[in-house]
Order: C-alpha cells, then structure tokens, then sequence
C-alpha cells in the first residue's frame, strides 16, 4: 500500500474546518428561519441547563477520548506513548471531522500511525482491528439495546414520515444488515483466512467490466494477508482490554447525550433507555451523510429524533451537542496539526542529518 502524502495533507488541511462550520450554521439559520415555533427567546433556554448535568457531559467525553487513547496505546502494543497517542487519536478525530462520514479518516489513520514509526502493515492491522471492533459494537450491541427499548426507538416525525415515507426502520435493517455482513467478512479475512479472501477478491476483479481494479484488488488481498500476520498469535490479555475499551468508547459517546439531555428535562430509567437506543439509529444515518462529519445532517435529524423529549429546548441542546462532541476536534486538530508535521518530519531531518554529519 502506497500512502499518497499529496492527498493525506489535502484531508489533513486546518482551512477545511470552515466547510463543516459553515454547514452546520446554515441548517441552524435555517431552523430559525423557517420554523416559526423557534425564536431568538428559544436559545435563552440555554440557561435552563443544569449546570452538575453539563459538567456530566463533558467528564464523559473526557472519559471517552482517554478510553480511544488506551485503547489506540494497547492496540499498538504500547509502541505508543500515552503523549503520541493523544496526538493521533486528536489527528484521527480530526480527519474524521473534516471528511464525509461515509468515507471516514482511515487512510488518514494509517498514514498517522506510520509517521508515528509503526510500519506500515502493522498500521494497517491496528486501523483495521479499531474499524472491526467498532463496527461488531454496533452489530452484536444494537439489537441488545433495541430490545430493552421495547420497540420505541423509532420517532413518531411528520418530517420523516413525508420525506422517507414510513421507511426509517427499513433503511435502518438494510443499513445493519450491511455491517453486520462487512464486519462478518473482514473478521474471517483477518482472522481466519486471508489467503481465501484474497483468491476470491482477485476473481471478483477479474470480471471484464470490473477488471480495471484487479490490481487495487490485488494490493488490498495483500495488505489482508500482511495484516493477518501481525495479529497472528495474540492472546487472551492483548484481546481483552482491547474490547472493554470498546464498549466503553461506544457507551460515553451515547450517554454523553443521555446526560445532556437531563441538564434541560427530567428522565426515567425507561426514556434513558429509549434515547440511547435512538442514537443508535440516528448514528446510521449519520454515517451514510454526505457532508464532513456529518454537519447539518446530525443538527437537522437531532431535532426529529429527541424533540419527543426536549420540546423547547431541542434546538438550544442541539447547538450544545455539537459544540461539546464536535467541533472541539476540529479546533484541536488545527491546533495540533502543525506541530504534529514539525514534529514528525522536520525534527526527523535534523535529527537524520546529524547523525550522517556525524557519521561522515
């Protein structure tokens, strides 16, 4: 696999941050704009909030990014620092920030990895291992939560019934039923058998209308096997930890909104339930939106998944969502970013340039 630095830096641009800044903000304009219960009084709802509620919210995300940072440090085999994980987990939320969540940030990833002195098929195993474990949260977890929900989790919209026509819960099994068959996949190519994966990929490619990528197809079969060999052998204790900072990661994302919510309106044990299952859903459809980290997607659908439960304090507690859970990264990134690259190629140089002045 050949990283293209050209491209990485082109995703990995501070200027890009305004293009998802810019989004969200027209769609919140826009909700003022055309929704006539929404007024300049609704954002004084803000001050509503429970401030030791708030202060939940942002110790969970806190809990959240130290447990991406553990587990990115255990994946590695601590061939990390807990100071170079900070910086690639920051980089990798960042590149998932300013890219469509459709496309994700994982070559971002290994090319972060790599610079960090992971070699390059180690990289690809680790970036590989963290997209399989998030992905079998969802698919093994899902249907746990929708259980407990008792069948709630679907909000009762105009919005969504006019434009999806009564098809949320369908495009939500069809989306699952697409992870569960990638993730189901990829752990056999990975863990089972990536030589089979790579005979049947070829022969794929090697249809005529199809055969101008057998060789990408090739290459990606040979990143598998490469990948496969890394995490040969791994016991029980590197597993482990691995997966209970998993769960984890997945819960203090959820139930950070959980305790954002109780800042404005109180919740049973039940409603609890039903907005975490909720976030389940609208995460699906937020990873198929177009837009860089799904800007103005999650603004308008937040509206249409949980104003069961805030009434008029949506549109205030919405703003707070994405001002705690998203755009923090894309200020850290460009903060971070540049001394990153410093770091990582100018220090190198001098350091290389040295030791050939004193080799000489």
């Amino acid at each position: 696999m050949k990283l293209d630095n050209k491209k990485i830096f082109q995703t990995l641009n501070p200027n890009k941050i305004w293009v998802p800044v810019l989004i969200g903000f027209s769609i919140v304009f826009a909700m003022f704009y055309f929704d006539p219960s929404v007024n300049a009084n609704t954002m004084k709802g803000v001050f509503d909030a429970s401030l030791p509620w708030i202060f939940l919210a942002i110790l969970v995300i806190l809990f959240r990014d130290l447990g991406y940072v553990y587990r990115i440090r255990k994946i590695t085999d601590q061939a990390l620092t807990w100071q170079r994980s900070i910086y690639v987990i920051i980089l990798w939320e960042f590149a998932s920030a300013v890219t469509p969540s459709v496309v994700g940030g994982t070559a971002v990833a290994i090319f972060i990895l790599n610079k960090e002195g992971i070699k390059l098929g180690r990289a690809i195993a680790f970036v590989m291992v963290t997209a399989i474990l998030d992905n079998l949260f969802f698919v093994i977890g899902a249907p746990v939560i929708l259980f407990f929900a008792q069948g709630n989790i679907f909000p009762q919209s105009k919005m969504l019934e006019m434009q999806l026509q009564n098809s949320m819960e369908a495009i939500f099994w069809i989306s699952y039923s697409l992870y569960a068959a990638y993730s189901l996949v990829m752990a056999l190519a990975l863990f089972y058998r990536p030589r089979v994966f790579k005979w049947v990929l070829i022969k794929i490619f090697s249809i005529k209308w199809l055969r101008k990528w057998k060789h990408d197809a090739q290459e990606y079969g040979n990143q598998i096997i490469e990948a496969s060999k890394e995490l040969a052998g791994k016991k029980w204790n590197y597993w482990l930890p691995i997966i209970l900072a998993t769960i984890f990661i997945w819960s203090s994302r959820y139930l950070m909104l959980n305790a954002l919510i109780s800042a404005f309106v109180s919740l049973n044990l039940n409603d609890h339930i039903i907005i975490f299952a909720r976030q389940v859903i609208m995460w699906i459809v937020m990873m198929i939106s177009p837009t860089p980290g799904s800007s103005g997607t999650a603004e308008f659908f937040f509206g249409e998944f949980f104003a069961q439960f805030l009434t008029d304090y949506t549109l205030p507690t919405s703003i707070l969502w994405r001002l705690l859970s998203y755009y923090p990264y894309l200020i850290l990134g460009a903060f971070f970013l540049p001394r990153w690259v410093k770091q990582v190629f100018f220090k190198k140089k001098t350091i290389n340039s040295r030791e050939d002045v004193s080799g000489n």
